[in-house]
């Protein structure tokens, strides 16, 4: 049924989803005797049964109820079980972390189909052997990382800043509020500390737009100017309030600035001016799209399979031949296009190109490298999977198996397609090669060659090696392990080979065949329309105007 393959469409060109994740205390217990706990946390992901760090928070210090700056990022699969744990330790700064059982102050357990589905989770931190860590509780919020978003980067500095130190000059860090709808106030980012200065520079940052403002220009940001305390009493110096439609007038050569204010001394000072200024030197905007992006905007994916007809098959009239059409079970060629195919066409008009080489066909039996399967040479597209495996059915008996195994002439066929559509300057095509073959390509320096010239077009090539041959040879075109250079030595722009022998699936599902071969798709995808700069067709529909959905 048609729902079913569109759903293993979905789950094997699955976009990989990133989210980002952060975490917050309450109540921590106190474990130092002269001033409070500096509390740091570990993310731990399970992999095969084991629980290993991904990633930890900065420290903060002397503080029980902490707000991390730190965004954890994860990658999310919809198909699977993803086990996270959080662990909270009082850092000494000089042991690391997690040295001793007495800095341990408590963990969590969650997944991030949880977390995801909250949106935000609060939950009691335990101790070992399952004992509440006091009142203790940790707080993890979620924000996936959707195409239309992309990040900014900014760069800011403060001048004349109100001097909050008697001995030394102020010691400066900024912190950028979102304010959501409910009022509340959620941390973007804090700056480093800039020691003993007035008019600090900090270090240009990044954060996503969907952090930073829900992805909406005239959402409220708060920003505020803390001078330092190592004790976690830091002095408020001021405040300021923006949007990130305000910042953006920082693009190009501009600079925004806005006055720093205290309100006590507005309201207590009769000549209060500010507290200094705080301006934005510069910003970047970098937008990221996803698949789905580029899928949703229109964009089609075209499927080619070539199918090899050279001698080493067999005779297709012999049961042993890897081309017997047997009544009763399709060969491995059938298979491994039905398997790729059936995902494929729920994303292409269901017309396939479908081409044969190493043969000799009719009316002369020359030899050919690229004929089409439907011997008819002004359109070699086919109805669907099964418009394919019928004109594959037909074209045997008429045909002569010959050779070599020569791929480079089909490479190149569906390279100058892709090559016509590049100069449409649109992302509204991309070229998927299936290429089908019972052994090593013949002409190895010119398919180099063609697979070099090919990186730079919208395309992507998958081989699936059919049959019991040594394909040792063929893993050089897949640049998994290294780089695939052309017979000169220019390395491909990007990897869009997939090589598979095709007998390691022959006792899986087809759709373990499928995720395998299509799950590199996705981001060859995005990897060439990025390098392009082309963005998705069309905004997506449901994209408000304030919205940053396409580019401005």
């Amino acid at each position: 049924p048609r729902a079913a393959t569109m759903s293993e469409a979905q789950a094997s060109l699955a976009v990989l989803s990133k989210v980002e994740l952060r975490v917050s205390c309450k109540h921590l217990l106190d474990r130092d005797t002269l001033n409070k706990s500096d509390p740091c946390v570990l993310l731990l992901m399970q992999s095969q049964g084991q629980w290993m760090e991904v990633d930890r928070s900065e420290v903060i210090k002397s503080n029980l109820n902490p707000v991390f700056a730190k965004i954890f990022t994860v990658d999310y699969y919809f198909e699977e079980v993803q086990k996270l744990r959080f662990e909270v330790y009082d850092s000494h700064g000089h042991a690391g972390v997690g040295a001793h059982d007495d800095d341990f102050l408590g963990g969590m357990e969650c997944t991030v189909g949880q977390i995801v589905a909250q949106k935000r989770v609060t939950k009691p931190l335990f101790l070992k052997y399952g004992k509440f860590a006091g009142k203790s509780t940790i707080t993890v919020i979620s924000e996936e990382i959707s195409g239309n978003n992309g990040y900014v980067e900014l760069a800011f500095r403060a001048k004349k800043l109100d001097d909050k130190d008697l001995f030394s000059k102020s010691d400066p860090f900024l912190e950028i509020y979102r304010i959501d709808d409910d009022r509340s106030e959620q941390l973007v980012y804090r700056t480093e500390v800039v020691k003993n200065n007035l008019s600090p520079v900090w270090e240009p940052f990044k954060v996503s737009l969907n952090s930073l403002c829900s992805c909406e220009e005239k959402r409220r940001l708060r920003c505020v100017v803390w001078d330092y305390d190592s004790r976690g009493k830091h002095d408020f110096i001021g405040e300021f309030f923006t949007t990130f439609e305000e910042m953006q007038k920082a693009m190009g050569e501009n600079k925004v600035q806005w006055d720093c204010m205290n309100p006590k001394y507005k309201i207590k000072k009769r000549n209060y001016k500010n507290s200094g200024v705080v301006v934005l030197l510069d910003l970047k905007i970098h937008r990221v799209y996803s698949f789905l992006d580029y899928i949703m905007g229109g964009c089609q994916i075209h499927f080619t399979v070539a199918i090899d007809f050279t001698a080493s098959n067999g005779d297709p009239r012999n049961s042993c031949s890897l081309h017997y059409i047997n009544p009763y079970q399709p060969n491995e060629y059938l298979k491994a296009l039905v398997a790729v195919g059936e995902i494929c066409q729920d994303y292409d008009r269901q017309k396939f190109s479908a081409l044969g080489f190493g043969a000799r066909i009719p009316p002369k039996y020359e030899v050919s490298h690229d004929f089409a399967i439907n011997f008819n040479p002004d359109n070699d597209e086919c109805e669907g999977i099964q418009g394919v495996v019928e004109s594959y059915q037909s074209c045997l008996p008429k045909i002569q198996l010959y050779g070599p195994t020569n791929v480079a002439p089909i490479i190149s066929k569906v390279a100058r397609v892709a090559a016509d559509e590049e100069r449409t300057r649109e992302a509204s095509q991309y070229f998927i090669l299936l290429i089908l073959t019972d052994g090593v390509v013949t002409d190895m320096a010119d398919t180099r060659e063609a697979i070099v010239r090919a990186s730079y077009l919208p395309m992507s090539i998958i081989i699936v090696g059919v049959g019991n041959a040594d394909f040792t040879d063929m893993q050089i075109l897949d640049g998994d392990d290294g780089v695939l250079r052309s017979p000169k030595g220019e390395p491909v722009l990007r990897d869009i080979v997939q090589f598979v022998p095709f007998r390691e699936f022959k006792n899986a599902s087809p759709t373990a065949l499928a995720k395998c071969v299509l799950a590199e798709v996705p981001k060859q995808v995005v990897e060439y329309y990025s390098y392009k700069a082309f963005p998705p067709r069309c905004p997506q529909p449901d994209t408000p105007d304030s919205s940053l959905g396409s580019p401005q």
